[in-house]
Order: C-alpha cells, then sequence, then structure tokens
C-alpha cells in the first residue's frame, strides 16, 4: 500500500465521470490508475443481495500486488495505452444541477446514475435492459469465483461448464479484453450488448490459454434491482413467477404468453393503495397484452414497458374467476 498514493473521492462534484465509469450504485469503489490516468484496473463490485460479497482484504491485495505488477510494464513500455474516455461532468446534466448541485448538496454517485437515466427517459434514449438492469449476475451463467483469490473459478455450472471452464481456472480475458479482478469482468459483462447470444472468455489453465466461447441463456441480464434507487423504475410491489407450458395449458392461456403466478405482496402496496393482488393470482396481461418478445413475466413486462408513476389494468385469475383490476406503480422519491 506504501507504493501507492491513495485518494478517497467524497464528492462527485468535480470528477471525471467518462474516465471513471462504472454502475453508480456500487457502495464501494477504486480505481487503480497512474499520473498519465491510464487505469490498470477495478476493484469492487457487487451482486443484489448484498454490497461486499466480492469484497475482502486478500482479493483487495492481490490486486494491489497485480497494479504494481501492471505500473512496472508500463514504465518498460510494455503496456501500451488506451485512449483517454470523452470527458463528462456532473454539472452536464440540467436536473443534477438544479436538485442537487445548485441547493449545494453533495453530488453523490447514485445520485448521478439516476439523474442520468431520468434524462435518457425525457429524450426517449433511455434502454431499460441496459440502463436499468445493471451489472447482470455472472452466476447466471454459471461463474462462482474463490472471492479471496480474486478471478480464480471455485465452480463452473451451467453454461459455463458447457463452455469448458473448470474449477482452478483464473479467467484472464472476456470479450478479448483483459480482466484483473471482478470488478474489471463485472464492467466488461455489464457493456455486453443484450441482445448478445455469447461472449468469450479466455482462461489460464496448467500454463497455458484456452479460449471459450460461453453461450448466453434468455434474460442473463436480469437481476433484482430492488435495492437501487432508479426514478425510472416503475414499482410494482409484488413478486411472480412464470407459468410453466403445462400449467398455461390448464388454464387455457397463450402458450406464447407471460401469464405468472404472484408469489410475494409488499405490505408497502396495502399501505399506499396501489394494488389488491393477492399471492396466488395469475396474471395474464397487462391493459391487453398477453405476450410479449423479452418478458416472461408481467411484472417483468410491466417494468420493462410501462413508465414508473404509470396505472396499468391487469387481467388476473384468481379462484377459478377471470377479473380485471388496476395497478398503480410508484416512481421512487429519495431526495434530500
Amino acid at each position: 500500500m506504501d507504493q501507492y498514493v491513495c485518494a478517497r473521492i467524497t464528492r462527485m462534484d468535480d470528477a471525471d465521470l467518462g474516465l471513471f465509469d462504472y454502475d453508480r450504485n456500487n457502495t464501494l469503489y477504486f480505481f487503480l490508475l497512474n499520473a498519465d490516468e491510464q487505469i490498470y484496473m477495478r476493484y469492487g463490485g457487487r451482486d443484489a443481495q448484498s454490497p461486499d460479497v466480492y469484497l475482502n482484504l486478500s482479493s483487495l491485495e492481490a490486486a494491489l500486488a497485480q497494479g504494481l505488477e501492471l505500473h512496472r510494464r508500463y514504465q518498460r513500455g510494455d503496456l501500451p495505452k488506451t485512449p483517454r474516455p470523452k470527458p463528462m461532468f456532473a454539472r452536464e446534466f440540467p436536473l443534477l444541477v438544479e436538485r442537487t448541485i445548485a441547493r449545494n448538496n453533495c453530488v453523490e454517485c447514485h445520485l448521478i446514475g439516476d439523474f442520468q437515466n431520468v434524462h435518457r427517459e425525457l429524450d426517449g434514449t433511455l434502454d431499460k435492459l441496459t440502463h436499468m438492469f445493471r451489472s447482470p449476475d455472472i452466476r447466471n451463467i454459471g461463474i462462482h469465483l474463490d472471492v479471496p483469490k480474486g478471478l480464480i473459478v471455485k465452480e463452473a455450472r451451467g453454461e459455463s461448464a458447457a463452455a469448458g471452464m473448470k474449477q482452478g481456472d483464473r479467467i484472464a480475458e472476456f470479450n478479448g479484453t483483459p480482466v484483473w479482478t471482478f470488478a474489471d469482468l463485472q464492467y466488461r459483462y455489464d457493456r455486453t450488448p443484450r441482445t448478445a447470444s455469447s461472449v468469450r472468455v479466455a482462461v489460464e489453465r496448467a500454463g497455458k490459454t484456452e479460449e471459450l466461447s460461453i453461450q448466453l441463456p434468455p434474460r442473463w441480464w436480469l437481476t433484482d434491482i430492488r435495492y437501487r434507487q432508479l426514478s425510472v423504475d416503475p414499482r410494482v410491489y409484488f413478486d411472480s413467477r412464470p407459468l410453466s407450458a403445462e400449467e398455461k395449458g390448464k388454464l387455457g392461456l397463450d402458450p406464447a404468453g407471460y401469464a405468472s403466478e404472484v408469489t410475494r405482496v409488499d405490505s408497502f402496496a396495502e399501505l399506499m393503495k396501489v394494488h389488491e393482488l393477492k399471492t396466488g393470482d395469475i396474471i395474464f396481461a397487462v391493459d391487453g397484452v398477453e405476450r410479449d418478445p423479452v418478458a416472461h413475466t408481467a411484472e417483468l413486462y410491466i417494468k420493462l414497458r410501462k413508465t414508473a408513476g404509470e396505472t396499468v389494468s391487469v387481467d388476473l385469475i384468481r379462484a377459478g374467476k377471470r377479473i380485471k383490476m388496476p395497478v398503480k406503480t410508484l416512481r421512487m422519491s429519495f431526495r434530500k
């Protein structure tokens, strides 16, 4: 650590957001870079359940040691320079200026991420698959890491195992870009187009490099986003599971539809009087629409196709009867 110059950024008012690009809903995030502003690696990252599941002192120490080695390579000229990203600053977002900077409030990371999405929603460039469902879980494709050791595979399952990944492999590249930490891997994985059908992963095994092509399952990008403070997310306050083809058939529902069973109703729904759904309700249509090329549940359909704060009409089956019910979504508000 004494070979590093450490800087703690407590306000993002004047930080270059273009250079320091990352998922703004991380609790803690490090950049290892040199005086030429060449970023060697990132350290941080999380999943939907825990802010520090991929963070510990052992993996941090390994990252710091690797950072010093990359710096020596850079000084020798063995590490090519990467183009500097286009600069971007918090003051470029009018709503962030109006509601935070002008009030002399702290420009926090999650505020930047949210206001970016609010402006995208206003100008019609919001892509919810990319901008709302950030940082997909690598375990969705079967990659389970030995966290203290960094990018060493503890177990490979599903698509990763099918592609040839094995326990003990060290993940070295993702889609042709070197990765050194979980944060590097998650950052590159997050940048994968949501329409992609596969990713390329290079692993080091017994002194050799193996190139793997991992097939991406449907909705590989889908994660639990309830912990995120997103204004553009239509909050529905219920969970649901997709019905099987057999279950749809027995109920006479569209076999290609997104019919889903309500598995949990948040107590907040009753408190705010947003809907009267019950556990066990089968929702099979929203505003008369029964199928979608992406959504496999009514809950996901609302999040992807509706605007936060909008009221929709759902068709559902309860105790064998078909009824209609209004469902009001809420727009998250967390301003200081």
